[in-house]
């Protein structure tokens, strides 16, 4: 079925990439937003790389690896977007929903994610695709190379010290608290 819409959309079928690449937004724009940290930068961020793949979609060799390559396009434009991003700071609120009826300590659950996201605002770009990629999206190593163009040490060396950088992160974080908390008695 996709060899057909990417034949068609390689010979200009708007239509074609449309219902080709609209089955995949939700996810590409899901990576973007953990990547680039922000709503409007990370649906530029999806614009951008389907511009590009609308643009270069002739010269995808293989079809099968259409998937990989929209990811690593994906990933560059948001990497991009990211540092472009970095010079300016966003203050975001989130609202809880509070119709979960399962009895969760929301208050915890909402403090644990801002200490992620926190942590998560200290990498680099290229640290946060890496995490993304393996973590929330559960790409092999060999995918997440393909999709970031580099070696699979370089995956593993990234990946490692993106990890080293949240825990030290969220140890910091967890000593500004108990001092805050100490300070408040």
């Amino acid at each position: 079925m996709d060899r057909d819409l990417i034949s068609r959309a390689r010979d200009g079928d708007v239509d074609a990439f449309s219902s080709l690449t609209e089955p995949r937004m939700r996810q590409l724009f899901a990576v973007a937003r953990l990547i680039v940290g922000d709503d409007e930068a990370a649906a530029d961020a999806v614009q951008d790389a389907l511009i590009a793949a609308w643009r270069d979609l002739p010269t995808l060799r293989d079809v099968e690896r259409f998937d990989g390559w929209l990811r690593r396009l994906l990933v560059r434009s948001s990497q991009r977007a990211a540092v472009v991003r970095r010079g300016r700071r966003v203050v975001e609120i989130r609202l809880v929903d509070d119709t979960d009826p399962s009895g969760r300590d929301d208050v915890a659950i909402v403090a644990i994610r801002d200490q992620l996201d926190r942590g998560f605002a200290r990498l680099s770009p290229e640290h946060r695709s890496v995490v993304v990629l393996r973590h929330y999206l559960g790409l092999t190593q060999a995918e997440t190379a393909e999709a970031l163009d580099v070696p699979a040490g370089t995956v593993d060396s990234r990946l490692s010290r993106a990890l080293s950088v949240l825990r030290a992160a969220i140890e910091a974080d967890g000593r500004t608290v108990t001092t805050v908390k100490e300070l408040v008695r």
